[in-house]
């Protein structure tokens, strides 16, 4: 597959990018393995190989496990998971397929997610959601090809 576009060779892209990545940091009030397995699950239901890419090899070189990697999009059924992550999961599941229910989030997922992170951290995770919901689309619209990632390359 051949992108559309080379993001990273389009300098305004380039710095839109290294925007994302800067407010991406910001997220850190929530666990490093929350964050992965969010921006994996996302990725996961807009079909964005790059992201996917990225954030299970990224998560592999921190010490995720091979079977908690497989078993995100299965989190329901999956024993591996937190309450606390399992309740972060369904939040991104609900925060990424808005056009998918007329209420968008529940209140009893937001409930669930607010049993578990305070409001610094829910902030983090509703931020994370977004922000790996933007990179999704930059990727799957321009065709961003993936399976050459290497962990940590964009810093």
């Amino acid at each position: 597959m051949d992108a559309r576009l080379n993001v990273l060779g389009i300098p305004s892209a380039h710095k839109i990018l290294k925007h994302l990545i800067a407010a991406d940091k910001e997220a850190s009030a929530l666990p490093a393995t929350t964050r992965e397995l969010v921006k994996i699950r996302a990725s996961q239901i807009n079909g964005c190989g790059g992201c996917l890419d990225m954030h299970t090899k990224d998560a592999a070189q921190a010490g995720e496990s091979a079977l908690r990697l497989n078993l995100v999009a299965a989190w329901r059924e999956a024993t591996v998971f937190t309450e606390a992550e399992r309740a972060a999961l369904e939040l991104t599941e609900q925060g990424t397929r808005l056009a998918d229910a007329a209420g968008g989030v529940t209140d009893e997922a937001w409930a669930r997610a607010a049993e578990h992170y305070d409001e610094e951290q829910l902030t983090a995770l509703v931020s994370q959601i977004a922000l790996i919901n933007a990179c999704n689309r930059l990727n799957v619209i321009t065709r961003q090809p993936a399976g050459d990632y290497q962990p940590g390359q964009f810093g």
